[in-house]
């Protein structure tokens, strides 16, 4: 095999085990980043004016995340079609690792979030004489990680899908799966669903899930020779 997976799992626990660190140090659920990245969004009462924005709360969380179902639908219709395409038997690993794992990924934010403490953040703000102060109990609760964003992290399957044989098509799955996590995450802040924290942790579990799967599953991939002109990708 060209590239040495031991070694990429071994750089991917070290990342894990860092960013582990820094998420728990610089990012606690409500701390102090928290507060001061969503202040923007909040008015002078506690309230959250974009809660109901259409951009934000039709558009950004139901359209475009439809999009993205719409896409893990095709892999899993392409995956079916394997058994009967001849053209696409070969993918057929692929395509399957693709569309369930990032479904057990999501699956895995879903079922950590019904067992959370954690409430919204518009849940949280209490108005007061002088304007508003955060609540932290957990009465609301069921709100981290960070379900919508979820969805777009996910896509990072397609890195570890492939990572190996089609490094090109790995790094467009592992950069669009960032841009839209982050982006879906952040128009959530702006309505008051998530802190940063609850996107950050988000893509933490779904990296260290996928992580913990492919040290798995990596075996089973079909052997195939990649091309030479990847061995730029060798180091990670």
């Amino acid at each position: 095999m060209l590239y040495s997976t031991p070694r990429f799992l071994l750089t991917q626990a070290l990342i894990l085990g860092l960013s582990f660190i820094l998420l728990l140090w610089l990012f606690p659920v409500g701390g102090t980043i928290d507060q001061s990245l969503i202040q923007p969004w909040v008015d002078s009462h506690g309230s959250f004016p974009l809660r109901n924005d259409w951009s934000l709360a039709v558009l950004n969380h139901r359209y475009v995340k439809d999009i993205l179902i719409a896409v893990y639908v095709f892999y899993l219709l392409a995956w079916v079609c394997s058994f009967k395409v001849s053209s696409l038997k070969a993918q057929r690993f692929e395509l399957g690792y693709f569309f369930f794992v990032a479904i057990l990924s999501t699956a895995v934010i879903g079922l950590i979030k019904s067992q959370s403490a954690h409430a919204c953040p518009w849940n949280m703000t209490v108005p007061t004489a002088q304007g508003f102060m955060w609540n932290f109990s957990a009465t609301h609760g069921h709100c981290f990680p960070g379900g919508h964003a979820a969805t777009g992290f996910a896509l990072m399957t397609g890195f570890f899908a492939y990572r190996i044989y089609r490094p090109a098509r790995a790094y467009f799955f592992l950069m669009t799966g960032l841009i839209l996590g982050f982006a879906f995450g952040w128009a959530q802040m702006m309505r008051g669903a998530h802190f940063l924290s609850h996107n950050l942790w988000t893509a933490w579990i779904i990296w260290a899930f996928n992580t913990l799967f492919y040290c798995y599953a990596y075996r089973y991939f079909p052997k195939t020779t990649a091309p030479k002109s990847n061995k730029r990708f060798e180091w990670i």
